[in-house]
C-alpha cells in the first residue's frame, strides 16, 4: 500500500515549502483548465456548412461498402458505368475500343447484393484495384432520380484495428501496467481533441485558448495516469505547462514576425473560403501548440525521473550539484530532440520537397515559401521550447527532491508497483 503525497494533512505537512507552492499552482491550473472547459466546452450544433463546402467535401454522398468482383477490359462506353444492376454491365452501342473495367459487388446500402461498374483509367492518382479489394463506394442520387456510385477510398479497418492491437500488445507487454495506462492516456487525449477541441473550433471560439486549455486537460490526466501521482510527475507536469505556455507565445510572435498564413495548404485556403468565422492564421497557432505537447512531454518525464533517481541515489548532493550532474544527461536530450523534429517534419515534407527541387527555385526561395516556412516555424518553436524546458523541469525537480521528507520521495513511481 503506497501513500498520495497529496491526500493525506500529515504527508502534505511533510512537503517543503516550495513543494507546497508548486502543488497550489498545479491545483490552481487544474481549476483553470476545468474552468476553461466549462466556459469553451462546444454549443453541440451541427455547423452550418455552405453548399459549395459540402460538395468540394463530398458531404452530401452516402458511403457504402464494396468488394471487386473482377478487374479486366471491356468495351467503352457501357451505359452501366457508375449505375446499379443485378449481374453484368449492359454493352455500349458501338464496340469502338476497350476500357478498363472493374466490377464492385456492393455490399451495403440500400442496393446492397447487387452490382455497379467502375471504369477507371491507369494513371497517376488513380487506385490500382485488384480482385478481393475492400472499397468504399460514394453514393449520390442525381435530379433524374438515378443512383450514381464512384470509387471513394479503400477500406482499412480490418488491418488498421490489426496493427493497432499489435502496438498495444507490444506496449503492455513491455511497459506492463504502466504501458496498459499510457495506451488509456491516449483515448483520453484523442477524446479531448475530438471531442471538445475541434467542435470549438468549428463554434469560432478562440484557438489559442482551445489548445491551451485541451494541451492542459490532456497533460494532466496523461501524465498522472501514465506516471501516477507524485511529486516526481508534478516537476514535469509543471515543467511542461510551464513550456507549453511559452511555446504558445513564441508561436505568436513567429506567426507575426514572420507573416507565415498556412493559406498554401489546400485544407487551410478552404477553411478560410468557406468557413469565415474560423481564423486560419488561429488554427495554425494552435497547430504548433497541441504539437508540441508530445514532445515536451518527453523531455520533462525524462528529466525529472533523473534528478529524483539521483537524489534516490546520493541523499547529501546539493540542489546545484542535482541540477549539474541532471543537466548532463539533459543536454544529451536536446541535442537528440532537436534534430528529431526537424526530420520528423522533413519527412512529412518529402513530397513538397520534392516538388521544389525540380522547381528551379533558389534554396532560399524555397524555404521562405509559405508552405516550407510554416514546418521551419514550427520545428524552430518546437526546438526552443524543448530547450528551455529542459533546466526548467530539472530545477523544479531539484528544489522539490530537497527540504521534502524522504518517505513522501519514496511514494514516486519507481516503487510503485
Amino acid at each position: 500500500m503506497h501513500r498520495n503525497p497529496f491526500d493525506k494533512p500529515s504527508e502534505t505537512s511533510r512537503l517543503s515549502g516550495f513543494a507546497k507552492a508548486v502543488v497550489a499552482l498545479l491545483v490552481l491550473a487544474a481549476v483553470v483548465t476545468i474552468g476553461g472547459l466549462i466556459a469553451l466546452w462546444p454549443s453541440g450544433e451541427r455547423p452550418q456548412i455552405p453548399a459549395h463546402l459540402e460538395i468540394t467535401l463530398g458531404a452530401g454522398s452516402e458511403l457504402v461498402a464494396g468488394s471487386v468482383l473482377s478487374v479486366a477490359a471491356g468495351p467503352c462506353g457501357s451505359p452501366s458505368a457508375n449505375k446499379v444492376f443485378a449481374d453484368k454491365p449492359a454493352l455500349p452501342a458501338q464496340q469502338i475500343a476497350e476500357c478498363p473495367q472493374t466490377i464492385v459487388d456492393i455490399s451495403s446500402g440500400p442496393d446492397a447484393g447487387q452490382r455497379t461498374l467502375l471504369v477507371i483509367t491507369p494513371g497517376p492518382g488513380q487506385p490500382e484495384l485488384a480482385v478481393g479489394d475492400d472499397i468504399r463506394l460514394s453514393r449520390s442520387v442525381g435530379f433524374d432520380g438515378e443512383t450514381a456510385y464512384n470509387f471513394e477510398d479503400f477500406r482499412r479497418s480490418a488491418p488498421l484495428l490489426l496493427w493497432a492491437l499489435a502496438a498495444g500488445i507490444v506496449v503492455c507487454a513491455v511497459g506492463a501496467w504502466r504501458g496498459f495506462r499510457a495506451l488509456v492516456g491516449v483515448g483520453v487525449a484523442l477524446a479531448v481533441i475530438v471531442g471538445f477541441l475541434l467542435p470549438s473550433l468549428l463554434d469560432g471560439r478562440s484557438p489559442v485558448a482551445l489548445a491551451l486549455v485541451a494541451g492542459s486537460a490532456i497533460l494532466f490526466v496523461v501524465l498522472y495516469l501514465a506516471h501516477g501521482v507524485s511529486l516526481r510527475t508534478s516537476a514535469a507536469l509543471f515543467g511542461t505547462l510551464s513550456a507549453l505556455v511559452l511555446a504558445a507565445v513564441l508561436s505568436w510572435l513567429a506567426i507575426e514576425t514572420t507573416m507565415i498564413t498556412g493559406l498554401a495548404e489546400d485544407n487551410s485556403a478552404t477553411i478560410q473560403a468557406f468557413m469565415g468565422e474560423v481564423s486560419v492564421t488561429g488554427l495554425l497557432l494552435a497547430g504548433f501548440i497541441i504539437g508540441s505537447l508530445g514532445v515536451l512531454n518527453d523531455v520533462t518525464i525524462s528529466q525529472a525521473a533523473t534528478v529524483f533517481e539521483l537524489a534516490g541515489v546520493d541523499k547529501d548532493l546539493t540542489v546545484r550539484q542535482l541540477f549539474g550532474t541532471a543537466m548532463r544527461v539533459g543536454r544529451d536530450h536536446i541535442a537528440s530532440m532537436v534534430y528529431t523534429l526537424v526530420l520528423a517534419y522533413a519527412g512529412a515534407s518529402l513530397p513538397l520537397l520534392i516538388i521544389f527541387s525540380v522547381s528551379q527555385r533558389s534554396l532560399g526561395e524555397v524555404l521562405t515559401s509559405d508552405v516550407v516556412a510554416v514546418e521551419l516555424v514550427r520545428s524552430i518553436v518546437g526546438a526552443i521550447a524543448v530547450v528551455l524546458a529542459v533546466p526548467l523541469t530539472t530545477l523544479v525537480a531539484a528544489l522539490l527532491t530537497r527540504g521534502t521528507d524522504s518517505a513522501v520521495l519514496a511514494a514516486g513511481p519507481s516503487h510503485q508497483h
